[in-house]
């Protein structure tokens, strides 16, 4: 039933250091199971229920907000699983320094989609934020409300686009960037509002992977263009990509760990086709 694997009685139990080097083991195990098995299930679950605490962590870091941090878990626990699902092997980096983006950023996605009193398009969301640093930067150096001008400028946008959103803005009840957030319990623990929305999101350089990405992809057959849209834009499974092409699930596996390394080694020496 355990497929190899320690029986552990309660996973949610395990200190973090021991659930790292037992990560490993399991991690090691479920790349080689079949999707669906008992085995398969219980290898998975554990990991989930063992890395509970990365969750925890992560969730704590948004303390002071309006929402539950029951529900601010649940939403990064969505993010864990996403994390295990696409963790690969082959790369050179512990699954907790993989899964803590994973998780944080499901857990910003979640502020992000539910903070808003009116739906805007997210580009205008990002703006917002953007708008708001260049207005406090602009209004400390300037000793004054900046100009859509001066905005425009120091954001590097059209007026037209730093006009919008400032329309926007209107639709997100918001506070100042100094603006003191008690933690539960009293006065101790107090922060600020910019501890929490005020860090550069870090993601955002992915766009240039993605960018660098997209002639290495184009470079693929068909077939393996179809299975890199199937497992990273459908988010199908490897069970799921096999039936649809009618290969096992082993050979899914080794023909995306091919696709991974080729177009990583495109990625590292632009000069190798």
């Amino acid at each position: 039933m355990t497929a190899g694997l320690p029986y552990i009685e309660d996973p949610s139990a395990v200190a973090p250091r021991d659930a790292r080097e037992l990560s490993r083991e399991f991690l090691n195990r479920l790349a080689v199971l079949e999707e669906g098995t008992p085995e398969f299930q219980y290898a998975r679950n554990t990991l989930i229920e063992m890395n509970l605490s990365l969750v925890r962590y992560a969730a704590s870091r948004f303390r002071g907000r309006d929402d539950s941090m029951e529900d601010i878990v649940q939403v990064g626990t969505i993010g864990l699983i996403k994390a295990i699902d696409r963790f690969e092997l082959t790369r050179e980096v512990e699954f907790t320094s993989f899964a803590v983006p994973y998780i944080v950023g499901e857990i910003k996605r979640f502020f992000r989609d539910t903070s808003w009193a009116v739906h805007v398009p997210r580009r205008l969301q990002e703006a917002r934020v953007e708008l708001a640093r260049a207005t406090e930067e602009l209004r400390s150096r300037l000793g004054r409300t900046p100009t859509t001008r001066e905005l425009s400028a120091l954001m590097s946008l059209p007026e037209s686009e730093v006009v919008e959103a400032q329309k926007a803005s209107n639709c997100y009840t918001s506070s100042s960037l100094d603006a003191a957030l008690t933690r539960d319990g009293g006065n101790d623990g107090e922060a600020v509002l910019a501890d929490f929305i005020g860090a550069e999101d870090a993601s955002l350089e992915l766009v240039e992977d993605f960018h660098s990405l997209a002639p290495l992809i184009a470079e693929l057959d068909e077939r393996d263009r179809q299975i890199i849209h199937m497992r990273f834009v459908e988010e199908r499974t490897q069970a799921q990509i096999g039936e649809e092409l009618g290969i096992s699930q082993m050979h899914v596996s080794r023909l995306l760990s091919r696709i991974i390394k080729k177009l990583r080694k495109g990625l590292l020496d632009p000069s190798v086709a």
